[in-house]
């Protein structure tokens, strides 16, 4: 039986044939979609915001987790032995103090963890970053593998939403850690799948943009935190978790129905029907309707092969220049996961109102995010990144250094730290999207930010530490990411750069590049 796609994609029309015909899968796929038409925007809006639940499970635990705020009782006897602002709470007698609401609205007044170590408190927020760290490398290579992009940010959204639906019927701090540790391990690919499906639908004009709307729903999201919070205040925490968790169910049953999956996947894959129905639905150039002059001999040769579930992973390390790019940008990430999950977890340690400093950090992502949308096409990746993990280290250094004598200067630089990381974060994650072919590109983006993660993992435990003294939190920090941004210098420049699709053929630009600026 003939191909049945054959005249579709090979056909010449004569009112286009001047038209030179494309090298390559991106050339094909650039001049099929054309301009950023309203198919693509709403394809693209609708997978990015898969990051609005992906920052609410993310930093929920800032109010689940949090230790409530607490009253001596009202009596002479009392009054002797028991002082909110001097005394120590653990030494106090049960009958001398109370929680100032409702000992349901934390882990720590329910299940009386406060004074427990600083181990058990962070351990369920320190679970919950194992689980994403354990759960991207599980299935990280599934959505460039067998699955796919639509289908595997469906199941992580799937299973993260459903944990959070169960840990609110946690009857232990071990339940919750295990419940959390399960949500982390489906929330791992999220934003993987979200940033690379969404910038596969659209051309190269678009790509910095449409990847920093991701970034921007992951900023409501984490903005939604602390309104939740304060409606919730005085009742139970596993309120926030079932809010949470049934308009992600939702959202599921929406990605089910009208999300379409990565032409540039399919044609890699072989699927090239498929990948022409989809190109033919979400077309805003006249040219992709008839599909004139399209060469898809990239394409065929890339379809003849069908990698296992983790092929992916053993072509990045077994080409060195890929292996050195993504363990420069795994270690960079790793600076700034640390910083960027453990400053909100942090703001207890701040002479700061909670509500008001998690508003502040959600709010200082707006300013990232607008700098990721409007200038990423402007600068340099690596100036940009060295300069914001410069500026973080710093501002995270000072306020270690100084202290209590910065005041209310404190919170300042905690967002000016906070800010810098943001801006950090997001242009790692679209610099690595450039750096690596299509065949691999969601696998090496998954090994980032699972870097970014497992700096995540330490942050709880930092943060604990940080209380009594703040140099084993906001000066490790500091610290860590100023000298961990510091491998930028091994990343090549990609800015304005064209999205290859094999190995080869990254290989060879890189190659090319190279002649040209010696």
């Amino acid at each position: 039986m003939a191909d049945s796609t054959r005249p579709l994609l090979s056909d010449f029309n004569s009112s286009e044939s001047n038209l030179p015909p494309p090298r390559s899968l991106e050339e094909t796929i650039e001049r099929c979609i054309g301009d950023f038409g309203w198919a693509q925007f709403l394809q693209a809006a609708l997978v990015s915001f898969a990051w609005f639940f992906d920052a609410q499970q993310t930093f929920i635990t800032v109010f689940t987790d949090s230790q409530p705020m607490w009253h001596c009782d009202n009596s002479d006897r009392v009054d002797s032995v028991c002082n909110t602002s001097s005394s120590n709470l653990c030494t106090l007698p049960n009958q001398t103090w109370s929680w100032d609401l409702n000992p349901h609205v934390s882990i720590i007044s329910e299940w009386g963890l406060q004074c427990a170590g600083s181990f058990l408190k962070g351990f369920p927020a320190s679970s919950f970053f194992l689980g994403c760290l354990i759960g991207g490398l599980a299935l990280s290579t599934l959505a460039d593998s067998s699955l796919g992009r639509k289908n595997m940010l469906l199941l992580s959204c799937l299973i993260m939403s459903l944990s959070s639906m169960l840990t609110a019927f946690s009857t232990s701090i071990w339940v919750y850690a295990f419940l959390r540790f399960l949500n982390g391990c489906g929330r791992a690919t999220i934003g993987t799948c979200a940033l690379v499906l969404s910038t596969e639908l659209v051309g190269k004009k678009w790509r910095g943009q449409v990847g920093a709307m991701g970034f921007f729903c992951f900023t409501l999201g984490f903005l939604s935190l602390p309104m939740l919070g304060y409606i919730n205040e005085g009742n139970s925490w596993r309120n926030l978790y079932v809010w949470t968790s049934i308009p992600t169910l939702i959202y599921c049953c929406l990605v089910r129905s009208f999300v379409r999956e990565s032409p540039r996947w399919l044609i890699v894959k072989g699927r090239k029907e498929e990948a022409v129905s989809i190109l033919q639905s979400i077309a805003s150039n006249a040219i992709t309707m008839s599909f004139t002059n399209l060469c898809f001999e990239v394409e065929n040769d890339q379809s003849k092969s069908n990698p296992d579930v983790y092929d992916a992973l053993k072509i990045l390390v077994r080409k060195s220049w890929s292996f050195r790019r993504l363990l420069a940008a795994m270690v960079v990430g790793f600076g700034i996961g640390m910083v960027y999950y453990g400053m909100p977890l942090a703001l207890t340690n701040l002479n700061f109102n909670l509500y008001l400093g998690v508003v502040f950090n959600a709010l200082s992502e707006f300013p990232a995010f607008l700098i990721t949308f409007f200038f990423i096409d402007k600068i340099n990746r690596r100036d940009a990144l060295i300069g914001f993990t410069a500026l973080s280290g710093i501002s995270s250094a000072l306020i270690a250094v100084l202290g209590q004598k910065l005041g209310s200067l404190q919170i300042v630089l905690e967002l000016l730290s906070f800010f810098s990381a943001c801006t950090a974060f997001n242009m790692t994650l679209i610099y690595t999207i450039e750096m690596f072919p299509t065949c691999v590109r969601n696998s090496a983006i998954s090994m980032v930010r699972q870097a970014l993660v497992f700096g995540g993992v330490f942050s709880p435990v930092m943060v604990a530490a940080g209380r009594e003294n703040q140099f084993w939190s906001y000066g490790l920090f500091g610290l860590i990411i100023g000298l961990c941004g510091l491998f930028v210098f091994g990343l090549p420049e990609t800015r304005g750069s064209v999205l290859c699709d094999t190995m080869d053929e990254e290989e060879y630009k890189t190659l090319a590049k190279r002649q040209f600026i010696g």
